[in-house]
């Protein structure tokens, strides 16, 4: 399922034909869906911030694979991100993204389940919760993707092409998608030619656009324990909190290529 993004539409495409081409052995339907809120007549406000997005992604979903008869929706989130442990103490709880942290996933289902009443409900899960952005660019590429593909994909939290008078580039370069886009793409292909709007460590980069490069800096040359993974946000019961610390681990030691002060660190002494 795809939710149509009209200035990424010729993007979308592209990789959707790569994955397609890839999957002879299994039919592959495309389903696109509007991701715009429409307001039911009463005239009432709808929210208009990002807030609700990945709830309206997972509904939509969802519905699709309950009207189609599917019973299980895949939400494909590496595990570092779906943690998304915070750069910041600024950062911690609801303050930092938790679409598809296990414990939303695991809220998320309990509702499924009420609402379906167990006959026929759908189980949302997430297959890459054990890997690492740079894990799944791998997998990607072992699975038969060009590089080229891999580049063409979008991570950005704000696309520069959603701007207004913003350039036709998907990525902008500078966001915390973008830099594990970068550490990600580095270690599977150990480069990335992904067309950036700008890098963070350009010196004409205005100071309010390298929030997220400092900020992860700063995460990176501290040390990150497996407290600090579930006093953030709780993990449901049925999650194994020592596998989910090892993916953030492992998500550390890529990241810390990216910085030529912690890029020799070996990935066992990043977190």
């Amino acid at each position: 399922m795809m939710f149509r993004e009209i200035g990424l539409l010729r993007l979308q495409k592209r990789v959707y034909k790569a994955v397609e081409e890839l999957s002879e052995s299994r039919q592959v339907t495309l389903l696109q869906m509007s991701q715009t809120p429409r307001g039911d007549g009463s005239g009432r406000r709808l929210e208009t911030s990002s807030r609700t997005r990945g709830l309206l992604y997972a509904a939509g979903a969802i519905r699709a694979a309950a009207a189609h008869g599917v019973t299980t929706v895949h939400i494909p989130e590496n595990g570092q991100v779906a943690l998304n442990p915070p750069l910041t103490p600024a950062r911690s709880a609801a303050c930092s993204t938790r679409s598809v942290h296990p414990r939303t996933l695991s809220h998320l289902n309990a509702v499924v389940d009420a609402v379906g009443a167990r006959r026929g409900a759908v189980m949302v899960i997430n297959p890459w919760a054990q890997l690492t952005k740079g894990e799944v660019c791998a997998m990607g590429r072992d699975a038969g993707l060009a590089r080229s593909d891999l580049e063409a994909t979008l991570s950005c939290g704000k696309p520069p092409t959603r701007r207004n008078g913003g350039p036709p580039i998907a990525n902008c370069g500078v966001c915390f998608p973008c830099l594990v886009r970068r550490s990600g793409l580095l270690h599977a292909n150990g480069a990335d030619g992904t067309p950036y709007e700008t890098d963070p460590w350009g010196d004409d980069l205005p100071f309010d656009r390298g929030a997220d490069w400092r900020a992860l800096q700063r995460w990176l040359l501290g040390r990150y324990t497996l407290t600090d993974l579930v006093t953030d946000t709780p993990l449901p019961s049925a999650t194994d909190a020592v596998a989910a610390f090892d993916v953030i681990r492992r998500g550390r030691g890529e990241l810390a290529r990216l910085l030529p002060s912690v890029g020799t660190l070996d990935a066992a002494d990043a977190a």
